[in-house]
């Protein structure tokens, strides 16, 4: 059976990829489907993104589809940048765009200061039709310097402080154990499994 993760970012697909090992499905990704449109991620949660992306891709394409948004949220800036995170410099900037805006609007401000969560939202839809949606958080620092050479996004400056290293140093062996993509994907797989992918489906 295919499961359409709704993405066309190589390195999310990989990390979600690699979280969906062992389950019974042949996993897509937008990138093997070009011709269709981008989703305006309009929405004002991480929730409405996943959940957008994952009814429009399914209707489109008649698939079982895994829509997913996520990203990160610091106190002392609101929560901010939340669901901008990945235009956090503007459209069509870097991963490193954005971790320097970051660390400029973060300038001054101690490490107790600089407490942050990720997040992400995983929506499951079938023919246009919403499933599930499911979220989860992974709580952390922002470091005053980018450190470390794995991940992506904000990886290089969110730390951890049980190990006192940020996601990019501490490699994705360790990442995919505590991640708010990994709670989140844990979240997924633990339904999937209940509820039964047949059985689910039966019902459209």
């Amino acid at each position: 059976m295919e499961l359409l993760i709704a993405t066309r970012n190589k390195k999310k697909f990989l990390e979600i990829k690699q979280l969906l090992k062992g389950c019974k499905f042949k996993l897509l990704s937008l990138i093997d489907m070009p011709r269709l449109p981008e989703v305006n991620e309009n929405g004002l949660t991480f929730e409405a993104n996943a959940a957008k992306k994952a009814r429009q891709i399914s209707r489109l394409t008649g698939k079982l589809t895994l829509g997913e948004d996520s990203g990160l949220c610091v106190d002392a800036l609101n929560g901010a940048p939340g669901v901008y995170s990945s235009r956090f410099a503007g459209l069509h900037k870097s991963d490193l765009d954005n971790n320097i805006k970051l660390l400029k609007e973060l300038k001054g401000l101690p490490l107790s200061k600089r407490k942050a969560h990720y997040v992400c939202a995983i929506a499951l839809a079938f023919k246009g039709r919403a499933i599930k949606s499911l979220e989860a958080k992974c709580n952390g620092l922002i470091g005053f310097d980018m450190k470390g050479s794995s991940g992506f996004g904000y990886d290089p400056l969110f730390i951890i402080p049980k190990y006192n290293k940020t996601f990019a140093q501490l490699g994705l062996k360790i990442k995919h154990t505590m991640s708010h993509r990994f709670k989140a994907i844990k979240k997924v797989r633990n339904y999937l499994r209940r509820a039964g992918v047949k059985n689910i489906l039966k019902r459209f």
